[in-house]
């Protein structure tokens, strides 16, 4: 089958999880996605676990996008000292917050670590992605380090849900035909960006962006993988968004959905490995 990468998953620092409760209050976003006991949180010694139970070779992994920029660092401290533990298993991205000047100075830290950055949520950062001011410093930061970019996107139509966000495939667009120097992932397909390129001048101006799959079980049904792996093949990417989705329940579904073995061992793994360089 090929090595297996999941490109969109989350991990706290065990103290956090802890003290869930006293977090809730110090960020508006994440207390809407995570005031639920129901909401998990892990630690990347239960994401490692996770894989292994699912047979996944490696995963990129991040924190929370913090509003409060002290936060995003103990966030992405957590995530350096994972990728750290387990080399070759974890691929860390760097959360910031791009309304903040230092934003760009913690992209540079953790450079040398990470292999990224990640996932950027706009409506938890209180930013649009349109926002030229706010966020040519970080994509100019992006496109000189060489790190990808990975962005929270979400569907124009369809039922609302906690964190579902304002990120239409229209700022979508217009990010990318902006900063086309960066390579860029939507995640939860764009929300349904990929669909447009059918069109050549849009295909065209999307040949940097790349598609995760996360969270594709709650929207969608099995055709979109076989539809847009019609259109965008090369650039899908295989995401759960653990653990909000069980990697094994995750990839047990994706096997059954009719995909040719060729684009299976793609979409899996292989292209992330284009991606990353691996």
């Amino acid at each position: 089958m090929g090595t297996i990468i999941d490109f969109h998953t989350h991990i706290f620092p065990p103290e956090l999880i802890r003290e869930r409760d006293r977090y809730l209050f110090r960020d508006d976003w994440f207390r809407l996605l995570y005031s639920s006991p129901r909401a998990q949180m892990v630690t990347a010694e239960e994401l490692v676990a996770s894989m292994e139970e699912a047979g996944i070779h490696a995963a990129v992994t991040f924190g929370f996008p913090f509003v409060d920029t002290g936060l995003c660092r103990v966030a992405n401290d957590y995530v350096l000292e994972a990728v750290a533990r387990y080399p070759g298993r974890l691929y860390g991205f760097a959360v910031v917050n791009p309304c903040a000047p230092e934003s760009v100075h913690e992209v540079e830290r953790c450079a040398a670590g990470l292999r990224g950055v990640g996932e950027l949520m706009p409506d938890a950062g209180g930013y649009a992605l349109d926002d030229e001011e706010v966020m040519a410093p970080l994509a100019e930061t992006c496109r000189a380090l060489g790190l990808p970019l990975l962005i929270h996107t979400s569907e124009p139509v369809g039922h609302v849900y906690a964190g579902k966000g304002s990120v239409r495939p229209e700022a979508a667009y217009a990010f990318a035909r902006r900063f086309p120097e960066i390579t860029i992932i939507y995640a939860h397909w764009g929300g349904g960006l990929p669909f447009y390129e059918l069109m050549p001048e849009v295909r065209n101006t999307l040949r940097h962006v790349y598609y995760d799959t996360a969270a594709s079980l709650y929207l969608y049904d099995d055709r979109i993988f076989r539809l847009l792996a019609e259109v965008v093949g090369p650039k899908i990417l295989f995401a759960t968004d653990y653990p909000l989705i069980g990697q094994r329940r995750f990839l047990r579904h994706l096997k059954e959905v009719g995909l040719s073995e060729t684009m299976l061992i793609n979409i899996l793994g292989e292209n992330a490995r284009r991606l990353l360089g691996e």
